[in-house]
Protein backbone atom coordinates (compact mmCIF):
# COMPACT_ATOMS: atom_id res chain seq x y z
CA UNK A 1 0.00 0.00 0.00
CA UNK A 2 1.46 3.61 -1.11
CA UNK A 3 2.12 6.02 1.73
CA UNK A 4 -1.13 8.96 1.94
CA UNK A 5 -2.03 12.16 3.75
CA UNK A 6 -4.12 11.56 6.95
CA UNK A 7 -7.14 12.99 4.83
CA UNK A 8 -6.75 11.13 2.07
CA UNK A 9 -6.70 8.16 4.24
CA UNK A 10 -9.71 9.34 5.80
CA UNK A 11 -11.81 9.71 2.51
CA UNK A 12 -10.69 6.04 1.30
CA UNK A 13 -12.12 4.50 4.54
CA UNK A 14 -15.74 6.36 4.01
CA UNK A 15 -15.58 5.59 0.47
CA UNK A 16 -15.02 1.82 1.04
CA UNK A 17 -17.30 1.57 3.48
CA UNK A 18 -20.15 3.49 1.79
CA UNK A 19 -19.64 0.89 -1.04
CA UNK A 20 -19.71 -1.63 1.56
CA UNK A 21 -22.95 -0.89 1.98
CA UNK A 22 -24.43 0.50 -1.08
CA UNK A 23 -24.64 4.14 0.07
CA UNK A 24 -24.76 7.02 -1.95
CA UNK A 25 -23.37 10.65 -0.55
CA UNK A 26 -26.74 11.40 -0.34
CA UNK A 27 -27.94 7.99 1.25
CA UNK A 28 -24.76 8.65 4.20
CA UNK A 29 -26.05 12.46 4.46
CA UNK A 30 -29.66 11.37 5.38
CA UNK A 31 -28.26 8.82 7.67
CA UNK A 32 -25.73 10.61 9.34
CA UNK A 33 -27.23 14.26 9.27
CA UNK A 34 -23.68 15.41 7.93
CA UNK A 35 -24.38 17.82 5.16
CA UNK A 36 -23.98 16.79 2.12
CA UNK A 37 -21.55 19.35 0.55
CA UNK A 38 -19.14 18.36 3.70
CA UNK A 39 -19.21 15.08 3.00
CA UNK A 40 -18.17 15.69 -0.63
CA UNK A 41 -15.64 17.86 0.13
CA UNK A 42 -14.27 15.48 2.64
CA UNK A 43 -14.44 12.35 -0.23
CA UNK A 44 -12.32 14.61 -2.75
CA UNK A 45 -10.42 15.67 -0.63
CA UNK A 46 -10.46 19.67 -0.79
CA UNK A 47 -10.40 19.68 3.35
CA UNK A 48 -7.32 20.74 5.19
CA UNK A 49 -8.32 19.31 8.11
CA UNK A 50 -11.65 18.41 9.97
CA UNK A 51 -13.01 17.95 12.85
CA UNK A 52 -13.30 14.70 14.55
CA UNK A 53 -17.27 15.32 15.29
CA UNK A 54 -17.58 14.90 11.79
CA UNK A 55 -16.04 11.56 11.65
CA UNK A 56 -17.67 10.63 14.71
CA UNK A 57 -21.78 11.75 13.16
CA UNK A 58 -20.62 9.44 10.07
CA UNK A 59 -19.93 6.44 11.94
CA UNK A 60 -22.99 7.69 13.88
CA UNK A 61 -24.92 7.52 10.86
CA UNK A 62 -22.97 4.23 9.12
CA UNK A 63 -23.96 2.64 12.68
CA UNK A 64 -20.37 1.78 13.65
CA UNK A 65 -17.89 3.01 16.44
CA UNK A 66 -14.73 5.36 15.68
CA UNK A 67 -12.60 2.83 16.61
CA UNK A 68 -14.30 0.30 13.68
CA UNK A 69 -14.15 3.31 11.58
CA UNK A 70 -10.46 3.41 12.15
CA UNK A 71 -9.38 0.28 12.58
CA UNK A 72 -8.27 -0.36 8.81
CA UNK A 73 -4.71 -0.69 7.59
CA UNK A 74 -5.27 2.64 5.53
CA UNK A 75 -4.43 4.24 9.38
CA UNK A 76 -0.98 2.24 10.03
CA UNK A 77 1.55 4.42 10.64
CA UNK A 78 3.80 2.98 7.78
CA UNK A 79 0.94 4.16 5.49
CA UNK A 80 0.28 7.87 6.79
CA UNK A 81 2.28 10.51 5.63
CA UNK A 82 3.03 13.80 7.27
Amino acid sequence: MNKMQLNKAVAERIKELMNERNLTQYALHKLSGVPQSTLSTIINCRFPGMKLRIIYEICEGLEITLEEFFNSPLFSRENITD
